[in-house]
């Protein structure tokens, strides 16, 4: 279903997935998507999927072209959906529609969908093309495609570092090495997580909220907060319970919740008297967590890092120096040899006030 795309047909796909962005905060668990619809450089209908539960990117797209749509090519992020969940077939309204032409950025691997949406439309006299802009289309719904293909949620490190590459005085203080406008913008990633996910420690070091606070209208769905704790020993303290976004603490199966405690509790198998990353990420999975972000201090970040179960960091590094003592963004990876050196990727760098972000993803290991 490739095909020789013109320019006119990447402009659109441009837009649509500039579309599916705005979903960012809002859309989760379901996949960002976005659709516009055209008569050649004519747009007669636009749209994007705004709130899991309510209509998708297609149907917005053929509210606004109404009878305009008969004959139009439909220009769609993610292959339409071909069954009944909370919402109707995208496929049948494209097809009720008479649309002539749908050229999608991929094929969507959610077993529901993964080509049945395609068919649809082209047993019903429909030409369809796919792959126009399909890295970016998979670049804006990493989450999605994480734990649709790998059945884990895609994970990003979020961290703070001084200078000479120290996340917290030895005392584990750590409040605060990055400026207001770092912490601003953890803000904006945040909202767009699925879950927050911190370890027992950090609860009792920092006692962080982990809410997203944007300080204007932004509207978006409040991330699950994530507490790993083996023993349940910070179930009945610390400001990570208050507001409404939602608590989970996942604990070892032989731990004993407080008697009368109203929390979400959920047991996972602990490896070498350890809690089970994989086993974390999988729960996670298993909840629609598309998206999950780490805060949580080096003996967690790093063990999810030696295990590879880390697909980006966060990094904000701050102008300031806390010496020798103060505690490493990672801890435990064993490096003893420069051949073993821990390699990413750097995908982006920004100045934020006198702070600069860095976004990191692992290399993969040459084979």
């Amino acid at each position: 279903m490739t095909a020789n795309f013109t320019a006119t047909d990447h402009a659109h796909m441009a837009r649509a997935l500039r579309l599916a962005e705005k979903g960012a905060y809002t859309t989760k668990p379901n996949p960002l998507v976005g659709c516009v619809i055209a008569h050649g450089e004519d747009v007669v209908g636009e749209g994007w999927h705004e709130r899991a539960g309510e209509p998708h990117a297609e149907v917005h797209a053929l509210r606004g072209a109404g009878e305009r749509a008969r004959g139009a090519t439909a220009y769609v992020t993610l292959e339409p959906c071909a069954h009944t969940g909370r919402t109707g077939p995208c496929s049948e309204a494209l097809i009720a529609a008479g649309v002539a032409r749908v050229v999608a950025a991929m094929r969507d691997p959610f077993p529901q969908v993964d080509g049945a949406g395609f068919a649809k439309l082209q047993a019903a006299g429909i030409a369809v093309s796919s792959g126009l802009m399909e890295a970016q289309a998979r670049a804006l719904n990493r989450g999605f495609l994480s734990r649709v293909e790998r059945g884990r949620p895609w994970l990003r490190v979020k961290l703070a570092a001084s200078l000479d590459g120290r996340s917290a005085l030895a005392s584990g203080e750590s409040k605060w090495i990055s400026g207001e406008a770092s912490r601003q913008d953890v803000q904006h990633w945040r909202a767009r997580a699925g879950a927050i996910v911190t370890g027992a420690g950090t609860v009792l070091a920092d006692d962080p909220s982990l809410t997203v606070r944007l300080g204007d209208a932004t509207p978006f769905v409040a991330p699950l907060r994530v507490v790993l704790d083996p023993g349940l020993a910070t179930v009945a303290r610390g400001r990570v319970r208050e507001g409404d976004a939602p608590t989970l603490y996942l604990h070892a199966p032989d731990a004993k919740p407080p008697r009368g405690l109203d929390a979400q509790l959920a047991a996972v198998p602990v490896r070498e008297g350890r809690i089970d990353l994989e086993a974390v990420l999988r729960l996670l999975a298993q909840r629609e967590v598309n998206e999950i972000q780490l805060e949580a201090g080096a003996t967690l970040a790093g063990a999810f890092l030696a295990q590879g179960l880390v697909d980006e960091v966060l990094l904000y590094v701050a102008p300031v120096l806390l010496g020798e003592t103060a505690r490493p963004l990672f801890d435990g990876l064993g490096i003893d040899a420069m051949s073993r050196k821990f390699q990413l990727d750097v995908i982006d760098v920004r100045r934020l006030g006198d702070d600069t972000r860095v976004l990191l993803r692992p290399r993969a290991p040459v084979v």
